[in-house]
């Protein structure tokens, strides 16, 4: 069985992900970690040298690569990773649980903001411009998302409320 968190960039995926995992003493997986190791390079680095359309292409690759393994894991995707290549399907066929943790504007723009340099969808726009970006793309990808086996709201939540939560839809 592999746990799967969706959601936006910055909604607390991989955080959460390394919590979860290490209380239910399973290995964790960030995609986006995983696909730099195995292609040595940065995923800002892969998006300015071969485009999206490249790394939507291997994003693809390794995420069946992960999903098709016998290893048990707590898996942390991209944001956009259930939006393409059919993706969600995939995910929801294979032997997983997948969560969306659900994350307001607001909160993802205050947490965007302060780390764009590291987010290459977002890194050339202007601070007042993210609020308008993050809201239509979660208009786009909210039906890919809410195809999740669950869906957790997790805003006003701690980190051990969120995972609390999750652990209850494991049981």
């Amino acid at each position: 069985m592999k746990i799967v968190l969706i959601g936006y960039m910055s909604s607390g995926k991989s955080t959460i992900g390394k919590h979860l995992a290490d209380k239910l003493f399973l290995p964790f997986i960030d995609l986006d970690i995983y696909i730099e190791k195995k292609e040595k390079k940065s995923v800002s680095d892969i998006f300015k040298n071969k485009g999206e359309i490249y790394f939507r292409l291997i994003e693809h690759k390794y995420l069946k690569e992960i999903l098709i393994s016998d290893q048990k894991v707590v898996l942390s995707l991209g944001g956009g990773t259930p939006c393409y290549a059919d993706n969600m399907n995939l995910i929801n066929t294979a032997n997983t649980i997948s969560f969306y943790l659900q994350t307001s504007i607001k909160e993802l723009v205050d947490r965007l903001t302060k780390e764009k340099d590291d987010r290459p969808l977002i890194a050339s726009l202007e601070d007042n411009k993210i609020s308008e970006f993050v809201a239509k793309h979660l208009f786009e990808r909210r039906v890919f998302y809410e195809k999740a086996n669950f869906i957790i709201k997790t805003e006003g939540k701690s980190k051990s409320e969120i995972i609390k939560e999750l652990n209850v839809s494991l049981q």
